[in-house]
C-alpha cells in the first residue's frame, strides 16, 4: 500500500496523474515571472526617477564660479561670495550691478520671488490650484497688478533704468539654471518670466505684510465705538500703557475707570456673554521690530551707531538676502552699500554705504481707512460723492487657477478705492489705502542708498513708495535722526480710528503731507534713538500719524534703559540689547499671582504657586517653568476681562475679535489696581475670585493629556516652527526643508522677540565707514535650494547670537558675468 501511494505521488508521464496535473503549475510559474520582472522594472524606475529628481535638483543648483554671459551688461561685473553664500557684486554702473543681483537672487530665491509677486497680484492659484482660490479672491480686489503696472509706467528714467536691468538679470539667472527651481519640479510646471513690475509688486507684498490688517483694526475700533458708551469706549481704546516710553514727550495718560452710571457690566452682562475667540488668538502678537541708533558721543569709535532687528514672519528661506554692492556713483566716486536685500527688489533695504546707516521697523500709524458707502436712494447701482452720485466701477477679474477652470470676479471700485466689506448691518465700506496710489509707489526706492549724511536720508525717505516705517539713522559724523518713510495722509475731519462716511466731503484725504511737515526727531540731547512699534513721538507729532496698531511699550523701555546705561557703546552691546529676554512685564504679574496664591497649601494651585515662587529667573529664558506659568496665568485673566467688557460689540458684529484692534495690558491692570465692583464679572463675587478663575484655566491648559505641570518650561510652549512653504505637502521628506524644531528664549515682550512663527528676521548693528566692526546675522540662509550648503547654514548663529560679521568674508568662490557679444 505504501509502495503504491508513493508511485501515484511520482505522478509518472504518461499518464497525467489526477493528483498532480502539470497545467496547474504552469500558471502559477507565469505568475511569478510576471511579478518578479514587474518588481524589477518597478525598482528601476524608482531608481531612474530617484537619479533623474537629483541630476534635476543638481542641476537647479545655483552658479557660484566660472562665467555666464547676460544680454544688456555694458561692462564685466565681478560676483564673490564668502563661505556663507553672501555676495559682494562689483560692476561699473548701477545698471551693471542690479542686472547681477537679479542673476544671484533669481539663482537663490526665484521661489520666493515668485510667491511674492503673486500674492498681492492674487495669482497665485495658477501656480498652486484651487487651493489658494480663497486668498486670490480677497487680494484681487485691489487690483494690485493694475496698480503695479501703473506705477512703472509713471517711474523716472533712470529708475526704470534700474528696474529693467534688474528683471533682466532675474530672467538671465533663471535661464543659466540647468533645471528649473526644485519647487517647480514639485509643482510640475515651470516659472514665468520676471517682469520690471513685478518689483512694484513685491513692495506691495510687504505693504500686505505690515499693514493688511488695518481695515480688521477699524472694523473692531467701530464696532466698539458702537456698542459703547463713549467713556468706556476711550478707556479700552485708549493708547498705550505705563510702559509707553517715547523718545519726545510723555508716555500717555490713561483715561479713568468709567462710573457705574455709565457702564455697569453687573446690568450688560445679562444681554450678552463674550466672544468666543480663536484659541491662538493673542492681542500682543503684532510683527514689529526694534531699532535704535546712539551718537558719536556716546559710542566707542565716535561714530554713529545703528541697531535693526525686524521681526516678521519667519519662514524658509527667509525673507531677507544678505548682500554687498559696489559701483561708482554719478559722480564716477567708488560707492559701496551692504546689508540685506529683498529678493525682487534691486537695492539694500537696511544697511550701511560708509556714510549712513539705516533701519527699518513698522510704525503703528494709520495708513488706511473705511469709508462708509452711502447708496444714492435713487439707484442702487450708484453711490454718494461730494460731487453727487457716482456709478461703480466695475472690473471682471480673471482668476486662473492650476487644475481647474478659471473663474471669474466682479470688483467694485469707487473714487476712494475698492469695496472691501459688508457688516453685518449690511452697509458697505471701501478702502482708501496709500498702497493703492500708483504715484507714490513710482518713486525709487535706491534714493536712500545714495544718502551722505543724515539730512540726505531724511530726504530721500519722505514720501518713498514703501510701506510707512520708522528709519532710524546714524552717519559717519556722530549725528542721529529718526523719521517715517513712505506717504503721511493728510486727513480732514475725522483722525482715521473708526469707519466713516465721506459723502459729503467733511472728511477727505487732502493728498499727502510735504516732506517739511514730516515728524522728526534729529540729534536728541540724550544722544540717543529707539523704536520698538510703540509710538516714538508725543501731541502733534503723533497725531499727523494716526493709531493703526502701536505695540505696547515694555520692549522700547527696556531698550531706552540699556542704552541709557552705555557711555562708550560697540556693536556687541547693541547685540547684547537685542538678545535681551528680562521678564520685566510679567514681574508684577507674577507679584501679582503669588499674592492670590499665598493661603494655597495643598493641590494644583500650590504647585503652581511653588513652582512660580522656585523657578523664577527673571527671564523669558527656555528651561523656565514659572515664565511660562506666570504667562499664562495672565493671558487667561486678561483675555477673559477684555471679552467681557467687549462683548456688547459682539452683538454689532458676531465676527468680533477684540485682538485685532486691542491691547489689554492698560486697562486690564487699572481694573485690577482699582477693582471696581461695577465691572467685575457677575460670574464671580470679587476679583480674586475672577483671577482664581484665571489660575485654574491656566493649570487646565498646562496640564492636558496627563501632563506635569513642573515639565511645562517656557522652551517647550516655544519651538521653533520656521517652515517652507511647500513642506506640508511632501510625504515623509517635507520635514526636512525645515529648520530645527528648537527652543526659542524671548518673548513679545522683550526685545528679544522670538516666538514659533514670528522673529528678528535679521539682527544688524554697524557704524558707517567702520562696516568692519559691525554685526549681522539671519535666521535661514542665503539659498532657498535644499541641496544648497547655504540652505540653513547661519542659523545656529542666529538661535545662539552669535556676533557674526556685518561685511562679506573672504572670497571663497568668483563668478564674471560677461556681456554677451
Amino acid at each position: 500500500m505504501l509502495h503504491h501511494a508513493a508511485k501515484l505521488r511520482q505522478c509518472p508521464k504518461p499518464p497525467r496523474s489526477a493528483d498532480c496535473d502539470q497545467s496547474n503549475i504552469a500558471p502559477v510559474k507565469r505568475l511569478l515571472r510576471f511579478l518578479v520582472i514587474s518588481l524589477v522594472v518597478f525598482v528601476l524606475l524608482v531608481v531612474a526617477g530617484g537619479v533623474y529628481v537629483r541630476s534635476q535638483l543638481r542641476a537647479s543648483l545655483p552658479q557660484v564660479a566660472g562665467e555666464a554671459t547676460i544680454a544688456g551688461l555694458d561692462s564685466p561685473v565681478r560676483v564673490d561670495r564668502d563661505a556663507l553664500g553672501v555676495p559682494t557684486i562689483v560692476g561699473e554702473s548701477r545698471e551693471d550691478v542690479a542686472r547681477a543681483l537679479g542673476f544671484v537672487h533669481a539663482q537663490d530665491r526665484f521661489f520666493q520671488m515668485d510667491l511674492q509677486r503673486r500674492q498681492p497680484a492674487g495669482e497665485l492659484s495658477a501656480l498652486v490650484g484651487p487651493r489658494a482660490l480663497a486668498v486670490d479672491e480677497e487680494a484681487r480686489v485691489h487690483r494690485l497688478r493694475d496698480v503695479a503696472h501703473r506705477a512703472f509706467e509713471q517711474t523716472e528714467p533712470s529708475y526704470r533704468a534700474v528696474l529693467e536691468a534688474y528683471a533682466a538679470g532675474v530672467n538671465a539667472g533663471l535661464a543659466e539654471l540647468g533645471a528649473v527651481p526644485p519647487e517647480y519640479l514639485l509643482l510640475r510646471t515651470t516659472p514665468e518670466p520676471w517682469r520690471p513690475e513685478d518689483t512694484i509688486l513685491t513692495v506691495l507684498a510687504m505693504f500686505n505684510t505690515l499693514q493688511g490688517r488695518q481695515a480688521l483694526f477699524e472694523q473692531t475700533i467701530g464696532a466698539l465705538r458702537d456698542a459703547l458708551p463713549g467713556p468706556m469706549f476711550s478707556f479700552l481704546t485708549a493708547n498705550g500703557s505705563e510702559w509707553d516710553t517715547p523718545v519726545v514727550g510723555s508716555g500717555p495718560v490713561r483715561p479713568p475707570v468709567p462710573s457705574p452710571d455709565v457702564f455697569d457690566l453687573r446690568k450688560t452682562r445679562a444681554r450678552v456673554t463674550p466672544q468666543r475667540l480663536n484659541p491662538n488668538a493673542d492681542e500682543d502678537a503684532i510683527i514689529g521690530s526694534n531699532n535704535w541708533a546712539v551718537d558719536g558721543a556716546h559710542t566707542a569709535s565716535g561714530v554713529a551707531l545703528v541697531a535693526n532687528d525686524m521681526h516678521l514672519a519667519i519662514g524658509v528661506p527667509i525673507i531677507w538676502y544678505r548682500a554687498s554692492l559696489a559701483f561708482p556713483d554719478a559722480d564716477g566716486a567708488p560707492q559701496k552699500v551692504t546689508g540685506v536685500s529683498l529678493p525682487g527688489l534691486p537695492s539694500i533695504v537696511v544697511g550701511s554705504n560708509g556714510h549712513v546707516a539705516w533701519g527699518f521697523t513698522n510704525t503703528g500709524g494709520d495708513w488706511s481707512d473705511l469709508v462708509r458707502i452711502e447708496p444714492d436712494p435713487r439707484d442702487a447701482d450708484q453711490y454718494l460723492t461730494p460731487d453727487g452720485p457716482m456709478a461703480f466701477k466695475i472690473f471682471e477679474e480673471t482668476l486662473s487657477v492650476k487644475g481647474a477652470p478659471s473663474k471669474t470676479l466682479a470688483v467694485r471700485w469707487t473714487i476712494w478705492g475698492p469695496i472691501v466689506w459688508k457688516d453685518a448691518r449690511g452697509r458697505e465700506y471701501a478702502q482708501r489705502w496709500v498702497a493703492h496710489d500708483a504715484t507714490t509707489l513710482a518713486s525709487d526706492i535706491t534714493k536712500p542708498e545714495r544718502a551722505r549724511s543724515v539730512d540726505d536720508l531724511l530726504a530721500s525717505v519722505a514720501g518713498l513708495g514703501i510701506p510707512n516705517q520708522n528709519v532710524t539713522m546714524g552717519d559717519d559724523t556722530g549725528r542721529i535722526a529718526w523719521t517715517i518713510a513712505g506717504a503721511i495722509p493728510k486727513r480732514v475731519g475725522l483722525d482715521g480710528m473708526t469707519p466713516e462716511s465721506w459723502a459729503d466731503g467733511s472728511r477727505r484725504w487732502d493728498g499727502y503731507l510735504a516732506s517739511a511737515d514730516f515728524p522728526r526727531i534729529v540729534d536728541p540731547p540724550n544722544g540717543r534713538i529707539w523704536t520698538a512699534n510703540a509710538p516714538v513721538v508725543d501731541g502733534e507729532m503723533l497725531a499727523k500719524l494716526g493709531e493703526g496698531g502701536y505695540a505696547d511699550g515694555i520692549r522700547a523701555r527696556l531698550i531706552r534703559d540699556r542704552l541709557m546705561s552705555l557711555d562708550q557703546a560697540t556693536p556687541i552691546d547693541m547685540l547684547a540689547i537685542q538678545l535681551e529676554d528680562k521678564a520685566l512685564y510679567l514681574d508684577r504679574w507674577r507679584t501679582l499671582v503669588l499674592k492670590l496664591l499665598a493661603r494655597e497649601t495643598t493641590g494644583p494651585r500650590a504647585e503652581f504657586k511653588q513652582l512660580v515662587e522656585r523657578t523664577w529667573t527673571g527671564r523669558a529664558s527656555r528651561d523656565s517653568v514659572a515664565y511660562r506659568l506666570v504667562r499664562q496665568f495672565r493671558t487667561a485673566f486678561v483675555r477673559e476681562v477684555m471679552t467681557t467688557l467687549t462683548a456688547p460689540a459682539a452683538v454689532i458684529d458676531p465676527a468680533f475679535d477684540y485682538t485685532r484692534s486691542l491691547r489689554g495690558e492698560g486697562p486690564v491692570w487699572q481694573l485690577v489696581t482699582e477693582r471696581p465692583a461695577h465691572l467685575l464679572s457677575p460670574a464671580f463675587t470679587s476679583w480674586d475670585d475672577w483671577m482664581l478663575a484665571a489660575v485654574d484655566r491656566a493649570i487646565a491648559d498646562l496640564t492636558t493629556d496627563n501632563r506635569r505641570l513642573a515639565e511645562q518650561t517656557w522652551g517647550e510652549a516655544n519651538r521653533a516652527q520656521f517652515l517652507h512653504p511647500l513642506a506640508a505637502g511632501i510625504p515623509f521628506f517635507g520635514r526636512y526643508l525645515n529648520m530645527p524644531n528648537d527652543p526659542l528664549p524671548g518673548d513679545t515682550y522683550t526685545p528679544r522677540a522670538q516666538a514659533p512663527r514670528t522673529g528678528p528676521s535679521e539682527r544688524m548693528a554697524v557704524s558707517p565707514g567702520r562696516e568692519h566692526e559691525g554685526i549681522l546675522h539671519i535666521p535661514t540662509g542665503q539659498s532657498g535650494h535644499p541641496l544648497s550648503p547655504h540652505y540653513g547654514d547661519q542659523f545656529r548663529a542666529w538661535l545662539n547670537g552669535e556676533a557674526t560679521p556685518f561685511l562679506p568674508g573672504q572670497a571663497v568662490s568668483t563668478m564674471m558675468l560677461a556681456p554677451l557679444r
